[in-house]
C-alpha cells in the first residue's frame, strides 16, 4: 500500500477554484485505480506551518550546538516538533500532489512555508563533504497542478515569468525526486469563453495521469 500526500494551497474548494477542480478529478481517479492506497489530504490553508523565524533558528543553533529538546523555549520546542512533524510526515511518504493557483507569476506564500518545513538537512537531503548537497527522495513520486489565468508553461512567450512549477521542479530536484510530471490549466482569464473547456481538458488530462501514478 502506498501513501499519497494531496498537498493542495487554495483558500477556496474545487467548485470555486480550476486548480482545486483538476486536483479532486486526479485524486478520484487515483483512488478508482489504486483503491488499497492511502491519500492523506493537506489543506495548507488549515494547518499548522511554522515559519523559518528567529525562534526556529535560535532553536536550530542551539541543539547543533549540542542543547537537548528540552533546554529550548516552550515557543521553540512548540515550532521545532512541528517541523519534525511535517517533514518526517512528508518522507515517510511515497507520492505526493501539489495543487495551488498562480497568484503574481508564483503559488500563494503558504505553499513556499510547507517547502520550507520539508526541506531539512539528513531528513530530506544531506550534504556529503566534497561534494554538496544530495536528494534522499529518489524513489518517491510527485505531479503538480497548477492553474493560471495566462498561458505560462513551457513555450509560451511569457513561460520565464513562471516562478511556481519551475521552482517546486528545482524543489523537487533538490530532493532527489525526478519522477515529476505537471498538469496545467492556464489561460481561463486570457480567453474567458474558452474557461470551461480549458478546465475539461485539463481533468481528462488529470484523470489520465492518475491511472499510471
Amino acid at each position: 500500500m502506498a501513501t499519497v500526500l494531496y498537498i493542495t494551497a487554495h483558500p477556496h474548494d474545487h467548485e470555486h477554484s480550476y486548480s482545486m477542480a483538476v486536483g479532486k478529478q486526479f485524486v478520484q481517479a487515483y483512488r478508482s485505480a489504486n483503491p488499497g492506497d492511502e491519500v492523506i489530504h493537506l489543506d495548507l490553508y488549515e494547518m499548522d506551518i511554522p515559519q523559518l523565524d528567529a525562534d526556529v533558528f535560535s532553536a536550530w543553533g542551539k541543539l547543533g550546538a549540542g542543547a537537548s529538546i528540552e533546554q529550548l523555549t516552550d515557543t521553540e520546542k512548540a515550532k521545532v516538533r512541528r517541523l519534525d512533524e511535517l517533514v518526517d510526515q512528508f518522507a515517510a511518504a511515497d507520492k505526493y500532489v501539489f495543487v495551488n493557483p498562480i497568484w503574481n507569476y508564483s503559488y500563494p506564500p503558504v505553499m513556499k512555508a510547507y517547502i520550507d518545513s520539508i526541506c531539512i538537512a539528513g531528513k530530506t537531503f544531506k550534504y556529503i563533504p566534497g561534494k554538496g548537497r544530495t536528494g534522499l527522495l529518489s524513489d518517491k513520486k510527485a505531479v503538480h497542478i497548477q492553474a493560471s489565468g495566462s498561458v505560462l508553461s513551457q513555450g509560451s512567450t511569457s513561460e520565464d515569468m513562471e516562478m511556481g512549477h519551475r521552482h517546486l521542479k528545482v524543489i523537487m530536484d533538490f530532493l532527489g525526486i525526478t519522477s515529476f510530471e505537471a498538469i496545467f490549466a492556464e489561460g481561463m482569464a486570457a480567453a474567458p469563453d474558452q474557461a470551461l473547456a480549458i478546465k475539461e481538458e485539463a481533468m481528462e488530462r488529470a484523470r489520465e495521469a492518475a491511472r499510471s501514478f
